[in-house]
């Protein structure tokens, strides 16, 4: 959105940018809409746009707008009193957990929606772009974005290789 300026952007828009359902992004834009980040207005040329100056939102603020728990949990069921460990992991960990989220925090308060609009820029350098064909349409991708699934493939390979070791 901040990316679009003032225009407004409909869900099926920004959907289609982030490959999901346009359901899943009016959810998102709810939710920002109640934190106050995103105004949306309806009929034939509504959608949304950002209520406020990119270069004053922080990702921390869209972050405590869509997130409600943090960055990982504990399990829904706890765990077993009977058992020396279960009676005190959730004491344990909730130190440390509190301690991932507020890291987190203090890295998202400093990055505002704006500093992330400058680095998707173009740097100036030569970009290779590749076209895509989806619905009947092309679209020009850079190399570097559809190397994305194969650094998230590699994440995942190497999740699975740490559960196999472990």
């Amino acid at each position: 959105m901040a990316w679009s300026g003032e225009e407004p952007l409909k869900s099926e828009q920004v959907a289609e940018s982030v490959n999901t359902n346009p359901v899943v992004i009016r959810r998102m834009l709810k939710e920002l809409a109640e934190a106050g980040l995103v105004v949306s207005q309806t009929g034939s040329l509504g959608g949304s746009r950002l209520a406020s100056d990119p270069a004053k939102t922080t990702l921390l603020d869209v972050y405590q707008a869509l997130e409600c728990g943090g960055v990982f949990s504990l399990h829904r069921q706890p765990p077993s009193r009977d058992c020396p460990v279960g009676v005190n992991i959730e004491t344990v960990l909730g130190d440390v957990l509190r301690k991932v989220d507020s890291a987190v925090e203090q890295v998202l308060e400093k990055i505002t929606i704006d500093d992330v609009v400058q680095r998707l820029k173009p740097c100036g350098g030569a970009v290779t772009s590749k076209a895509v064909e989806r619905n009947g349409r092309k679209k020009h991708y850079d190399e570097k974005e559809l190397a994305l699934p194969a650094l998230r493939a590699g994440a995942k390979s190497r999740r699975a290789r740490a559960f196999r070791t472990a």
